[in-house]
């Protein structure tokens, strides 16, 4: 399963982060990273799958 969301943090980090926090202000900043720069987005994205799985 953590396959599957390490994919989808590269392709739509926001999607991946909610899809394992749901609505918090972890996904609002995700958004933010992801809109300032998809690569600080990314690597949110991936900071967070990895403490969850």
């Amino acid at each position: 399963m953590c396959f599957f969301f390490y994919v989808l943090d590269v392709i739509l980090p926001p999607l991946s982060v909610y899809f394992q926090t749901g609505l918090s202000t972890t996904l609002l900043l995700n958004l933010l990273l992801t809109l300032l720069g998809w690569v600080p987005g990314i690597i949110h994205a991936l900071m967070v799958t990895g403490e969850l799985c």
